[in-house]
């Protein structure tokens, strides 16, 4: 990574040094003219930046791009993944600037500040930095993506939160409020309580928050965000709060506000930063008020393509091979929220095509794709799995997606549909791929029909990622090692691990997102016969023999010595599974 040269006055203004982006790019012979002109037509169409369409169109990567800018500039190429900044020094641009002109402020010296920018050839942005910083500047050029990345992670909304909470609870404290009449007035945008909502939503969604948790207690309320699977405090106020934030999302999901004895469900739609989320709140009477959960499906965030799944090139061509079959079963296992639906609705993706009719169950609808008919099933009209999937068949589906196997019924209807042509998917909770078809079997199903129903299983954990900023090498203690060696036995000589440090990218954990552990079985002749013979031992043996097979644990310390994850998260996702 380069590092920033002292500023002067000589170095500092690149701004007025216009340059042609294309003309340099093509005296260079990174592109061709015909590209250019194709570049600049489709920029006429849609308006956006040269480079931009150039990346986009292939012509050029994004690194070859900033690379070759910042050469033509004479100014440093950050790479701001690996670059350790100070938030501090990143709020000296204001949140709007920075977003703007996709800027962000990295050092700040005697001499000036240091700012890196996606587009430095951009002049209005600098004389305007200039002008609100009131220093000299001197500029670096970052990757737009890194750049949005970190804004989001810096600017967040804690303080304003932890105000506007404040600012509640002087307002009922000052007045004899009506809770009711202050959760549905007509003009709520300038109702603290409303303020509240507004940035504890954006903040949840500019962090990529799963969950918000509204919990109240003794003395205070506590907000806290779900993050990587991991709940983090995001602020606490004071408890006399509780009753205007909970009525109020009570009224947007169509709850009974006056109903607080007990648990409530409901749904609602949010538009946040120009995002759409949908919304499942879950209210629960506790000691000291009504505890709200809100869990925050993105629905432009959220469905992602096999590609993106993070699975390794054999699994990904095995489980294409099982969501390609014409008909039969393929089952999705593992615990809650270890990414079950998001693996089931990649393959929907790429099964959707308009000479296909699919039709999903399930409880609650997460996604929602297009072309494709869902069903959300409701038990208080008794609008149960088994009564969707028994008039399913008549409505003629080549795919049907199931939720969740939840009793002998939804297993045997499903089972049936498999076997008489449909291709039918759907989730377990089991602890392992090998215990999956052995389950349906205590469910009360036939043996003979799992065995002619069942093409596949996919048992998956989800696992901490490490943070690539601060990832360094990690000495094993004894009792881990041990535990290596127990599993691996000599293939576990020569194995190196990593860990994170803790930096300002993660927020001092180590770990920045997460990644998905597999484990597979494909349905072949051996298991096929122990499963129709309901033997259990038989069954296991047989799985571990196929070829390629490998356990959720190996699989887990496989990504472990690639340096994705530790083996403190292979410890803990594989838990209690034991290798049958």
């Amino acid at each position: 990574m380069a590092t920033p040269a002292p500023l002067t006055q000589h170095n500092a203004p690149p701004k007025q040094k216009k340059i042609r982006i294309g003309d340099l790019l093509i005296a260079h012979k990174v592109i061709s003219q015909e590209q250019l002109s194709m570049a600049l037509a489709d920029q006429k169409k849609s308006g956006r930046k040269l480079g931009r369409v150039l990346v986009e169109n292939g012509f050029i990567t994004e690194d070859q791009l900033l690379e070759f800018l910042a050469q033509q500039l004479s100014i440093p190429y950050i790479d701001l993944s690996r670059y350790h900044y100070v938030p501090e020094v990143v709020r000296l641009i204001p949140e709007a600037h920075a977003r703007r002109f996709r800027a962000i402020a990295l050092k700040q010296g005697p001499d000036g500040v240091f700012i890196g920018m996606a587009d430095p050839t951009d002049i209005f942005g600098y004389d305007e930095l200039a002008r609100v910083l009131r220093q000299p500047l001197r500029l670096a050029v970052v990757k737009e993506a890194e750049l949005l990345r970190t804004i989001d992670q810096v600017y967040r909304r804690t303080e304003e939160i932890s105000g506007l909470a404040a600012e509640l609870e002087q307002e009922l404290a000052a007045y004899d409020v009506d809770i009711a009449a202050l959760t549905v007035g007509e003009d709520l945008t300038d109702a603290p309580v409303v303020k509240l909502l507004q940035s504890m939503f954006e903040d949840a969604v500019q962090v990529n928050a799963s969950d918000i948790h509204i919990e109240p207690d003794e003395r205070e309320l506590r907000i806290r965000f779900r993050l990587d699977g991991v709940l983090r405090v995001q602020t606490t106020a004071d408890r006399s709060i509780a009753g205007a934030l909970v009525s109020r999302l009570k009224l947007m999901a169509g709850l009974d506000i006056s109903e607080k004895r007990l648990p409530q469900d409901g749904r609602c739609n949010a538009r946040v930063r120009e995002q759409n989320v949908d919304v499942r709140i879950s209210t629960m009477p506790v000691q000291y008020g009504e505890s709200v959960v809100l869990r925050l499906l993105n629905q432009g965030t959220g469905l992602v393509q096999l590609d993106q799944l993070g699975i390794s090139e054999d699994y990904a061509q095995r489980f294409r091979r099982m969501v390609h079959s014409p008909h039969g079963m393929v089952l999705v296992t593992g615990p809650t929220g270890s990414g079950k639906t998001t693996t089931l609705y990649a393959a929907l993706r790429e099964l959707n095509r308009p000479e296909s009719k699919i039709i999903t169950v399930e409880d609650p609808v997460e996604y929602r794709l297009h072309g494709i008919n869902q069903i959300q099933v409701n038990a208080k009209i008794d609008l149960t799995f088994a009564r969707v999937l028994r008039s399913i068949v008549r409505q003629d589906p080549d795919i049907i997606l199931v939720g969740e196997m939840r009793d002998q019924e939804t297993a045997e209807i499903g089972l049936r549909a498999a076997m008489t042509g449909h291709l039918v998917l759907s989730t377990l909770h089991t602890n392992d791929a090998v215990s999956t078809a052995l389950r349906l079997i205590d469910m009360g199903t036939e043996p003979y029909m799992v065995a002619a129903s069942l093409r596949g299983i996919v048992s998956q954990r989800l696992v901490r990622r490490i943070c690539e900023s601060c990832s360094e090498p990690f000495d094993l203690q004894a009792n881990v090692e041990a535990l290596l060696n127990e599993e691996l036995g000599d293939n576990a000589a020569g194995l190196k691990f990593q860990r994170g440090r803790g930096c300002s990218h993660c927020n001092g954990t180590g770990y920045q997102g997460r990644i998905a552990v597999f484990e597979m079985l494909e349905m072949d002749e051996p298991l096929v016969a122990a499963m129709h013979d309901g033997n259990a031992l038989d069954f296991a043996a047989a799985a571990k023999k196929q070829p390629g097979y490998q356990s959720l644990r190996h699989s887990a310390i496989a990504l472990a010595a690639q340096g994705k994850t530790t083996m403190d998260q292979v410890m803990r996702a594989t838990y209690g599974i034991e290798d049958t």
